[in-house]
């Protein structure tokens, strides 16, 4: 099966309620549909530096930024198809380039243990961000459920609806069941829109009508601030009182 490799596109998010999901689905209606896999859970192993360098950069809404994941679209087994995916951000501008093998060969590959078979120019810009960034290792699992709409004539213009995000810094594999903590607001839902061009009016129409504004979310990005960071911050709190008492 041919899978897309090259993707470049503006990803526009917004955070609805419940009861706003269902108002903007009935929009849609007319203009998009389902699409195949229906409501999937999709799971992501980020890979960062010892000192999360690479969100900590991110968090801090750079003009560039990047991050490097591998991704199922549902619980992996050795031998699945899955993505490792460089995706780069730059003046607003969404560029990902990713590479699809078998789990088992793209876990061994990011943790450095063996080589991918395949080469091409994807491999090649992974291979650079790796050495670049020496120390990356998985540190967060993420998962959520999402709902994926494309338009009927089959343009680009894409909406997701993404909820039940969780995230955890155990059990990093692919493998596992989806569980973890929370980190979306209860009774809300991550809308995205993504698309290469222009929004058609009538999204714009009800984006309107129901006083749905733009906004910046990360899921890595919240699941370091509420999750990671704070983590850290007790384990080095915790550290430095006992060099302080055992001084």
């Amino acid at each position: 099966m041919a899978f897309q490799t090259v993707f470049k596109r503006y990803e526009l998010k917004y955070m609805l309620t419940t009861e706003q999901k269902e108002r903007v689905l009935a929009a849609m209606t007319p203009y998009m549909k389902l699409d195949k896999y229906g409501r999937t859970t999709i799971r992501n192993l980020y890979f960062d530096t010892d000192t999360y360098l690479l969100i900590r950069r991110s968090i801090e809404k750079p003009t560039y930024k990047e991050k490097l994941r591998i991704r199922s679209y549902s619980k992996a087994d050795a031998d699945s198809v899955v993505f490792v995916e460089l995706k780069k951000k730059y003046k607003h501008v969404v560029y990902k380039r990713r590479i699809s093998l078998p789990e088992a060969e793209a876990v061994k590959w990011l943790s450095g243990e063996k080589h991918t078979d395949k080469h091409t120019q994807i491999s090649n810009e992974i291979d650079y961000f790796m050495e670049l960034y020496d120390t990356l290792h998985p540190t967060v699992f993420l998962s959520y459920e999402r709902e994926a709409y494309y338009l009927n004539d089959g343009s680009d213009f894409r909406v997701t609806f993404d909820d039940n995000i969780l995230c955890r810094q155990e059990d990093l594999s692919l493998q596992s069941d989806a569980y973890g903590t929370p980190i979306l607001p209860e009774g809300k839902v991550l809308m995205e829109i993504k698309c290469s061009g222009g929004i058609p009016l009538w999204m714009t129409e009800v984006l309107s009508k129901e006083k749905i504004y733009k906004t910046s979310f990360s899921k890595y990005g919240t699941a370091y601030r509420t999750l990671i960071f704070p983590q850290n911050h007790k384990m080095n709190s915790y550290n430095m009182l006992e060099v302080t008492r055992n001084a």
